[in-house]
């Protein structure tokens, strides 16, 4: 709607009305995963207030038809059940009552919420009364039988980010996680170790202390740095002892804060590879930054979409008890 002509996603304001066309699926909302960026800058502003928390999302999706940040530009993901499947939608076996969760943001996704009935302020999950349209372009995925609902929507919230770390990590290489403890981070830490664990290097860095011990208590990593992310000399230090000046092959920035762009970059090798999943970065500090510093780095763009992404993400929980019991505890 405004402005007239612009793709979903870049659109200040889209028509929610919940109709549809023959190549699209109407869904009855029952939850929100808000994304992790965008959450945490709702409720710093709210100062922690669930009830002006609920006010700012509601006052967004009514704003803009859809749940788009202006802040920090990101959204989160949904699940729900299908009302209405047009007869033209390209998944031929998706029928009316069928429960899923949408893998495309909630910034290009039409909304309309009726009502929020309960906001989770750890996970950022949000429950409500509420239809959504999923365009014919759209992936999605059907919740799976064997793993709890709100577990899998934090899991499919973020499947983007192991599935490209899996594609990423070389068997010798030296990874750094940033902001390991966050559902992204424990997903990319577990195909880090999948692939690196044995003859290369695995390093988490997070800055709570809980969430160290949870990292610890996995064995996902060989290195454990308490750290706050958005100093980028202390980690550039922190990183420098544990490759013993080698720096990371690969640095992979899941922290749900600003400022971690040039620690990011910091703490990887010249030619070495940055990979920025986390929506609080921006590109301008990170590309001048790089420059500024001189160092010859990659950097990738987190895309949150890879073929077979969900499956991969499920499959991680399935084939580490002890990561899918973290997930589990977190948002039972």
């Amino acid at each position: 709607m405004e402005p007239a002509g612009t793709l979903p996603q870049p659109a200040w304001k889209l028509n929610a009305d919940p109709v549809v066309y023959d190549n699209e699926l109407l869904i009855d909302v029952d939850c929100l995963n808000i994304d992790s960026a965008s959450f945490q800058q709702l409720k710093e502003e709210a100062r922690h207030d669930p009830g002006k928390v609920e006010e700012q999302i509601l006052a967004i999706v009514s704003r803009r038809g859809k749940m788009h940040n202006p802040v920090t530009g990101s959204g989160g993901m949904l699940i729900g059940t299908v009302q209405e499947a047009g007869p033209r939608f390209p998944a031929r076996n998706v029928k009316k009552g069928m429960k899923i969760a949408t893998l495309v943001s909630l910034t290009l996704t039409p909304l309309r919420i009726e009502k929020i009935k309960k906001i989770h302020m750890d996970t950022g999950q949000v429950e409500i009364k509420g239809q959504a349209v999923l365009f014919a372009s759209g992936p999605f995925a059907f919740l799976p039988d064997d793993i709890p609902e709100k577990v899998a929507l934090a899991v499919l919230d973020v499947c983007g980010a192991p599935a490209q770390t899996a594609r990423l990590v070389r068997p010798q290489d030296r990874v750094v996680v940033l902001g390991a403890g966050g559902k992204s981070g424990l997903l990319s830490l577990y195909q880090a170790w999948k692939k690196a664990g044995k003859s290369g290097q695995v390093i988490a860095i997070e800055a709570g202390e809980k969430a160290c011990r949870e990292i610890r208590s996995l064995g996902l990593a060989h290195d454990v740095i308490r750290l706050n992310a958005t100093d980028p000399m202390a980690v550039y230090e922190a990183v420098h002892t544990a490759t013993r000046g080698k720096l990371a092959d690969l640095t992979i920035n899941c922290v749900n804060a600003s400022d971690t762009e040039l620690s990011s970059i910091l703490a990887t090798r010249d030619q070495g590879l940055v990979y920025f999943f986390s929506m609080a970065v921006q590109f301008t500090k990170a590309a001048l930054g790089a420059e500024g510093m001189g160092k010859d780095v990659q950097m990738m763009i987190g895309n949150g979409y890879a073929p077979g992404h969900a499956t991969l993400a499920f499959q991680s929980l399935r084939e580490c008890d002890r990561l899918f019991q973290v997930f589990a505890k977190r948002y039972q």
